[in-house]
């Protein structure tokens, strides 16, 4: 897949959890820095219900797209929930579990954006 394809998917899935009201959406382009994955998109929810809605749609949203889900980990407890696509990693957040993982602290060297930005 091509980098622009891919950070098109990605930017898919930051919309699909802004549509289901995520807060702090961002998309983090890690290409450079690790061999497992093109982008992170990080979100917050603020509720187990509204955690397992996000991880929900944004799934649904990529599999309409044609992009499959290769691995879900952290639906049971909905605090931290990983969405593998390949190329893409997403994160859904309770606030609290994402202010302790800081994900974008670890990445710190990666382009970040929100939703609606593009990194070019």
């Amino acid at each position: 897949m091509q980098m622009n394809e891919v950070e098109r998917i990605a930017q898919a899935a930051a919309n699909a959890a802004q549509d289901k009201k995520a807060t702090d959406v961002v998309v983090m382009n890690v290409h450079t820095l690790t061999p497992m994955a093109d982008f992170f998109v990080v979100c917050s929810a603020n509720s187990r219900p509204q955690v397992e809605a996000v991880a929900r749609a944004i799934r649904d949203e990529l599999h309409d797209l044609g992009v499959n889900c290769k691995g879900v980990e952290g639906m049971d407890e909905a605090r931290w929930v990983l969405l593998d696509f390949g190329d893409i990693v997403v994160h859904v957040f309770r606030p609290e579990d994402r202010e302790f993982y800081h994900i974008e602290r670890l990445w710190g060297e990666a382009d970040v954006y929100s939703v609606g930005e593009s990194s070019t």
